[in-house]
């Protein structure tokens, strides 16, 4: 792990790497531009259409390794004796297959390839968590670049943008099983019947709101926590941060794994629970 430097304050240090590499329309300076505390150019002062360019840089480019490693993987494909390649990929797809099937009970050809998006995508976003916190900011401001958090589940807009997601599929999915009157039904007459509608329409639609956003700031607190924890283990000296950064590291490959499981299964749950005919 590197350390801060002498150069900055603590504060300044977090706050540093708490910053997202953000582009967006700056009212102040009537420009669009990036953000640079430095200069008083904070995030808080972009509008609504700022955009964290490192959260869409590294989502997407973990996303595109994730489909050029299986796609690599099932095109060179053997019946015979698999490599360790191949046999890590099926185990991942066997793990995820089968608790689509523990859990799901109908049939659709979209629950599986999507869990196993979400599971493995999820992973791969959480994992650059373990990559010391200085290595690519530094190389980044070398090239000119200020701010670089290269994880993306650190940042509330990925974890909402893809609970939201899986939002619109529970939604879809419902009114295609059920139909519109069906779903409006659901949410009208459950669970304490026709006379009780305004009371039920408040719990179910508090309900049905409340899964996208448990979804996303489960997975963000608890990714969002352990960067801070990474962040205070570098402002340590250094023979500190070696003694506590390796034990923190290990733990955390559970807590990256888990909360990846945890956001594939509640999907697989939620969806599950919208194909259910009440």
């Amino acid at each position: 792990m590197a350390s801060s430097g002498d150069t900055v304050t603590s504060s300044e240090y977090i706050s540093h790497h708490l910053t997202n590499l953000t582009f967006g329309y700056h009212e102040q300076t009537d420009m669009w531009r990036f953000v640079d505390t430095a200069n008083g150019i904070m995030p808080e002062d972009f509008g609504f259409w700022a955009i964290h360019v490192d959260t869409m840089l590294w989502s997407i480019g973990l996303g595109l390794f994730f489909i050029w490693l299986f796609k690599k993987v099932a095109s060179a494909a053997t019946a015979g004796v698999p490599g360790r390649m191949q046999n890590f990929v099926e185990t991942i797809i066997e793990f995820v297959d089968d608790n689509v099937k523990s859990i799901f009970h109908y049939k659709n050809p979209v629950i599986a390839p999507l869990a196993l998006t979400i599971f493995v995508w999820i992973f791969l976003m959480n994992l650059m968590d373990l990559v010391p916190i200085d290595w690519i900011p530094f190389f980044a401001q070398q090239m000119g670049v200020g701010y670089m958090k290269i994880v993306p589940t650190t940042d509330p807009n990925a974890t909402l943008g893809m609970a939201f997601s899986v939002f619109f599929l529970i939604v879809y999915y419902s009114i295609k099983q059920k139909g519109v009157g069906g779903f409006l039904a659901e949410l009208s007459f459950m669970p304490l019947g026709k006379w009780f509608l305004p009371f039920n329409l408040f719990l179910e639609i508090v309900g049905l709101l409340a899964k996208p956003i448990s979804l996303a700031l489960r997975l963000f607190g608890n990714m969002y926590a352990g960067e801070m924890i990474f962040i205070l283990i570098a402002l340590l000296p250094f023979w500190a941060q070696w003694l506590l950064s390796v034990p923190w590291a290990i733990f955390h490959i559970l807590v990256i794994t888990l909360q990846a499981f945890i956001f594939m299964v509640l999907t697989i749950v939620y969806l599950a629970m919208a194909h259910d005919d009440h």
